[in-house]
């Protein structure tokens, strides 16, 4: 493989590196002192630049990116915000999804990031080969990707949030979710694209999808991913329906392993947030989203104190 030498860069986030570093195979291989020439097959002049590490996002939604200032879900809270959007993404279809994610992920790396998760989970009818695309368009871009495996099986007419139209079937669910395994999840070191299983929240899955999709997880070695502790409203559902607080539900469903990261978790309290620190359980706090849709913010200085690991979106 040759090994691309990134000549003496203006600046570089790493101790001992001013004459820049050597990759080799998609790999840092050597860190080159000021002065040294290492062995090397190319050379490209870093010296206007700044080298750092690729950034990584923890969360994301690639179809929201075209509905993001739809005026239908502007100045409000999390659950009226998605009574607005949800009729709009029942529309989606192949093609707006594969924009969505060239669109997305090209923001991504123009910014810095090397790595995204990306959360999807409505599935139109049409839309079944959702992650197939996205893998796709990760691929053509050359960026790393997790894939997650969304899911809303709770609708309206079983007490949950989003209408019938873009609410699944458990089982097929299950289905697409051993095939996107199957066809996609690569669990080698450095892999490229990998694959986590990401039932959407609360108030749009059942308890089953989620204890089934924890134990699908556990045989598969993949990621677990969904949305906790987002908003008050959420707080109130789990209490109303399953008679306790969100990260207790969590745990209920077998969630509490260090396979899973949460997306936003806002209104987490001290004992529960000692408590994801214990299990090894991930934070992904949304800043931009929070303050959007004024969810509150996540305790991002606590979450770190207490050991909990910690991402952005």
């Amino acid at each position: 493989m040759s090994r691309l030498w990134i000549r003496n860069p203006l600046a570089i986030l790493a101790t001992g590196a001013g004459g820049g570093v050597v990759v080799e195979g998609g790999r840092i291989v050597a860190l080159v002192g000021p002065g040294e020439t290492p062995a090397h097959d190319a050379a490209f002049d870093a010296s206007a630049h700044v080298v750092l590490p690729g950034l990584i996002n923890t969360h994301h939604h690639f179809y929201q990116t075209l509905t993001r200032c739809h005026p239908d879900a502007i100045n409000k809270p999390l659950f009226p915000w998605l009574r607005a959007l949800y009729p709009v993404w029942a529309r989606l279809t192949p093609e707006a999804l594969r924009l969505a994610t060239r669109l997305a992920l090209t923001e991504l790396m123009l910014s810095g990031v090397t790595c995204s998760s990306d959360h999807h989970y409505v599935y139109p009818p049409g839309l079944d080969d959702a992650l197939d695309i996205q893998a796709e368009e990760a691929r053509r871009l050359g960026i790393r990707m997790t894939l997650n495996r969304g899911a809303m099986n709770l609708s309206e007419k079983d007490g949950g949030l989003p209408p019938d139209s873009v609410a699944q079937d458990h089982d097929a669910i299950m289905a697409d979710c051993e095939r996107v395994i199957a066809k996609h999840h690569d669990a080698a070191e450095g892999a490229m694209i990998r694959v986590a299983l990401a039932p959407c929240s609360p108030f749009s899955v059942t308890r089953d999808l989620m204890r089934d999709t924890a134990a699908l997880a556990a045989r598969c070695g993949c990621g677990l991913h969904t949305h906790l502790a987002e908003t008050h409203d959420e707080d109130a559902f789990c209490r109303d329906r399953f008679g306790m607080r969100p990260l207790d539900y969590l745990e209920d469903c077998g969630w509490m392993t260090p396979r899973a990261w949460l997306a936003h978790g806002v209104h987490f309290d001290d004992a529960e947030i000692a408590r994801l620190a214990v299990a090894g359980v991930g934070v992904c706090h949304c800043p931009t989203s929070n303050m959007v849709l004024a969810s509150g913010a996540c305790r991002t200085l606590a979450l770190e104190r207490a050991g909990v690991k910690l991402g952005c979106r």
